[in-house]
Parts: C-alpha cells; sequence; structure tokens
C-alpha cells in the first residue's frame, strides 16, 4: 500500500464485502472510486449531487466524512429510504482521514 492509500471497505447491494485500497492523491470522490472499482453506482448527474444514485450508507467512520453541505442534504432528502448515515459518495472528497472508511450501497427501488 503506499503512503497515500487509504483502506476503505465497500458493501455491495447483495451483501459481498471487499476491502478496498483506494488513492488519496489523485482528487478522486468516492462516487469516482466506486465506479472505477466496478460497482453498480449509477451517479446519472456526474456528481453534481443532483440525483441522489450514488448514495451509500456509511457503517463506520462517519466521524471521519466532511460535514454535509446544504445541497447534499436537500438530495438526501428527497430519498423516501434515507437513512441518519447515508451520504452522497459524490460529495466525498478521499482523502488520508478517510482511512478504515465502512460503506455499504444504499438499496435502489
Amino acid at each position: 500500500m503506499e503512503a497515500n492509500d487509504i483502506s476503505i471497505q465497500v458493501e455491495d447491494r447483495e451483501g459481498n464485502i471487499s476491502d478496498l485500497t483506494a488513492p488519496t492523491d489523485m482528487g478522486l470522490s468516492l462516487m469516482e472510486f466506486l465506479k472505477a472499482s466496478e460497482y453498480d453506482v449509477l451517479a446519472t448527474c456526474g456528481g453534481m449531487a443532483l440525483c441522489a444514485t450514488c448514495c451509500v450508507d456509511v457503517m463506520e467512520g462517519e466521524e471521519k466524512l466532511n460535514e454535509m453541505s446544504d445541497d447534499e442534504y436537500a438530495m438526501l432528502d428527497t430519498l423516501p429510504d434515507l437513512l441518519p448515515n447515508s451520504r452522497l459518495a459524490c460529495q466525498l472528497q478521499l482523502n488520508p482521514g478517510m482511512d478504515g472508511l465502512k460503506v455499504r450501497l444504499h438499496a435502489m427501488d
């Protein structure tokens, strides 16, 4: 693992859990990293916090994340099955402080 890499655990919608190594020196969001790792993340709006199709549920490490913006909160608030730990992956820039983060892809209707 490179010095700028972090460990992220991802649970897909079928319950499969993978331990991934993510770079923090490329300016990627969690959404971009998940898509590059071939997870089923639609990201219809391209990461502009306009569609909520990249929603993840933070299972561990929520305290390591940046504060939620008004735009992110407003978009999440449109989801009928919003959880208190739901976040938009497009709004989470990967950084060294996120090492050990555990997320689950949010269920899609």
